[in-house]
């Protein structure tokens, strides 16, 4: 039986009703059964897993980078299921943003113009973008570095740069695949006050995770078990 788990008081930002997934091959492989989840402004919440558990799955839907076998994805209250493919495409551009375990990060651009491959995406004004640049810049504290070449930058600043792509377009939901995977426990700290920054300031954190760090660094932590979502950090 499948959960549904929302904190009260808020409208969600994001519910999923009955999702399940099934690829088909053969014989045909299910990775989410019934999965009920309601999220809201400004949560931070970590969903954690195994590998195999349904969290690239489960990331992709809500990414919409993926559609559902069967279920309901309503995003900001739209209900995505009924979607072209163009539409669902503006939806992902103006309302998330993602941020992977490889920084994918350009090292022949320089950081602002890595950063700016967002803007053009979202159809920003060039008049507008050196400006929202600087502050996204300023927020995660790489203004020093906006001329410097992304093969020439740390992990850690790489990562930064990556987070400072995802947000420029001011997205509600952030969506964070194994962030910390390839960082130290400093740089992997400063991410998660990054984090701790945005969700103040009303952005939805999640975030796939296989690190039980994070699972208590969050509001909420659900464990994916073969496919089902459950409450809950694992023990």
């Amino acid at each position: 039986m499948s959960n549904v788990l929302a904190a009260p008081g808020q409208p969600p930002v994001l519910h999923l009703s009955e999702v399940t997934k099934t690829y088909p091959t053969r014989p045909p492989v299910t990775a989410l059964t019934g999965v009920d989840l309601t999220v809201h402004a400004g949560e931070r919440l970590a969903i954690v897993g195994r590998s195999g558990s349904g969290k690239s799955t489960l990331l992709n839907i809500v990414g919409l980078l993926d559609e559902c076998t069967s279920g309901r994805y309503e995003l900001a209250g739209q209900d995505t299921s009924t979607m072209s493919a163009t539409a669902r495409t503006h939806l992902r551009a103006q309302r998330l943003g993602f941020v992977f375990q490889d920084s994918h990060v350009l090292g022949h651009r320089t950081v602002a113009e890595n950063i700016g491959l967002k803007l053009a995406i979202t159809r920003t004004p060039r008049r507008a973008r050196a400006g929202q640049i600087a502050e996204v810049l300023a927020r995660v504290g790489l203004s020093h570095r906006r001329d410097a070449l992304g093969r020439l930058l740390s992990g850690g600043e790489r990562q930064r740069v990556a987070i400072a792509r995802a947000i420029v377009s001011d997205p509600d939901i952030l969506l964070a695949d194994e962030p910390t995977g390839n960082l130290d426990a400093d740089n992997s700290a400063a991410v998660l006050e990054i984090f701790d920054a945005l969700a103040r300031g009303g952005t939805t954190i999640v975030v796939i995770t296989h690190d039980l760090r994070i699972a208590q660094w969050a509001d909420r932590a659900l464990t994916l078990d073969g496919g089902r979502l459950v409450e809950g950090r694992p023990s």
